[in-house]
């Protein structure tokens, strides 16, 4: 049988075009909604494995820049993405940690055991002052996870007096004699953390309780009125959310937090490999951390029941993909890779976060460094910035700026019987009037060729810039640290005026910016 070269053609040209699905991206200019507060960018780091010794807090004989025994090229990365928040000092350890045992000579220190992660001893080397000392060179605020577990109301009393107080006292005095005469003025505290779990195994009803009588000692100090966090729900606990909204008084509360981590594989016994994963196990991540969006939507319905004027801030203070660690490492250290998988997963729930600003206030991805989704990971003197780092960084733009209402028609992502969004959207306005689009595509197979219609504008001058690789199990090595890194991105044109038709490759994050 004969086949024309002109059929042959035709039907490579209608393959290549079944392999380019189509989007309609809108986004109003002229309709702000609220702003995007900064503090949704935050981070954690927590006395877990080598996330603060042997991360941020290094042996003073290790060849990098410091800052005392402060890694300097991790802060000078950090403060790059604009990290307007660090929660510290847990996290599960939050509950054991006896704040006195931080302060003063580090010679006279008491070693403790870490037992919530490794059992290994720590010197306390690293304690209040040097947190207090790292958030100044990070340029951020602190945001401290005060004990409930294992500490009394007068503990929390005491270490916010060390922190704030400005007047003449022995606490005041004992901060001055650290090296910090005026007081650090800390706003940011979360009161328990997973109260539910490792912070004391409560019920809601006792937890509420507990809180109440912390919180009452939580002392505005020298003009520095401390924000109140409760301990909120794990994942899908609506019932601890409505207990607690009944029983604690909304004045008490600036926030209340959110865990809710991403399993690929929905078993937290097998919970699957950093990056020996198919695409079986590439979709359930992308599709679990895509649920953050129902919690968001069904916490946000029952905060609105009892707070309608949206007072309360949902601070979702824990929150990434968890995976297996990585072969032949200590199992409770958490240390684990990072792909382009952790990048779409980023950049998917950051775009949720922006859209649901006017509930969610304040996030920390857990964590910064060398644990679960780090932004940065070290090896001795070396170190690399993950994907998911490159999404802070692209991300930052939208910190403080206008959300713009926007809203995406495509086709579904699908795998085997199951379907997910194959693409999501956030977009803002920042003071400068320059309008950012953060557009994600999961297919890992189909470009989308997107048309975004800017409603209320008309487009003048468009910058681009786009993170993806060829699959979605890359990562970054320190053989290869820029394996995966943004790169200026020109795959778009203007359109009637106020459109701009853009091309999504296959596992990718684009951020247009339109003047």
């Amino acid at each position: 049988m004969k086949i024309s070269f002109i059929t042959i053609m035709l039907l490579l040209s209608g393959s290549l075009w079944a392999q380019k699905e189509q989007a309609i991206i809108s986004i109003q200019t002229d309709q702000f909604k609220q702003v995007i507060s900064k503090h949704i960018y935050g981070h954690f780091a927590e006395h877990l494995g080598r996330c603060i010794y042997d991360g941020f807090w290094v042996v003073p004989s290790l060849d990098v820049p410091k800052e005392g025994r402060i890694r300097m090229d991790i802060v000078n990365a950090l403060r790059e993405i604009g990290i307007p928040n660090l929660r510290w000092p847990g996290g599960c350890y939050a509950d054991e940690y006896q704040w006195r045992d931080g302060i003063g000579n580090p010679a006279d220190r008491p070693v403790t055991i870490n037992s919530n992660w490794g059992g290994v001893t720590e010197d306390n080397s690293f304690g209040t002052d040097e947190f207090m000392k790292l958030c100044d060179l990070l340029g951020c605020e602190p945001y401290l996870s005060a004990n409930m577990g294992t500490a009394s109301p007068k503990d929390l009393r005491d270490w916010i007096e060390y922190l704030n107080f400005s007047g003449d006292s022995h606490l005041a005095r004992l901060r001055a004699e650290n090296g910090h005469e005026s007081p650090y003025g800390v706003s940011f505290f979360g009161i328990g953390n997973e109260s539910w779990g490792c912070g004391g195994c409560m019920t809601p009803e006792y937890y509420s309780n507990q809180y109440r009588c912390f919180q009452e000692y939580a002392r505005n100090y020298s003009g520095y009125p401390i924000k109140k966090i409760a301990c909120g729900p794990n994942s899908v606990d609506y019932n601890w959310m409505e207990v607690c909204l009944k029983n604690i008084p909304h004045h008490t509360l600036w926030g209340i937090s959110l865990h809710y981590y991403t399993i690929a594989t929905g078993n937290w016994g097998k919970k699957g490999s950093a990056t020996g994963f198919d695409e079986k196990e590439y979709f359930g991540g992308v599709k679990n951390a895509l649920y953050m969006e129902t919690l968001l939507k069904n916490y946000s319905a029952i905060m609105d029941k009892y707070d309608p004027n949206r007072n309360i801030a949902l601070v979702v203070d824990e929150w990434g993909i968890w995976t297996d660690v990585e072969p032949g490492t200590n199992p409770g250290f958490l240390y684990q890779q990072n792909s382009m998988r952790d990048a779409l997963i980023a950049a998917s729930t950051l775009n949720i976060f922006n859209n649901y600003s006017y509930r969610v206030r304040m996030a920390n991805l857990a964590q910064a460094v060398n644990v679960l989704q780090s932004l940065v990971l070290t090896d001795g003197d070396k170190m690399l910035l993950t994907p998911t780092y490159h999404i802070f960084k692209m991300y930052k733009v939208h910190q403080d700026a206008n959300l713009l209402q926007s809203s995406v028609s495509t086709a579904d992502y699908q795998y085997g019987t199951e379907s997910i969004p194959g693409v999501n959207v956030s977009a803002s306005k920042d003071k400068e009037g320059k309008i950012h689009i953060s557009m994600v595509n999961l297919h890992p197979k189909k470009t989308i060729a997107a048309k975004v219609m800017l409603n209320g504008c008309s487009v003048g001058q468009i910058k681009g810039e786009i993170l993806t690789s060829v699959s979605f199990n890359d990562y970054n090595s320190f053989d290869d640290a820029d394996r995966i890194s943004t790169k200026e991105y020109k795959k778009f044109k203007k359109e009637d005026g106020n459109g701009i038709h853009v091309e999504l490759p296959p596992l990718s994050v684009v951020m247009l910016e339109v003047r």
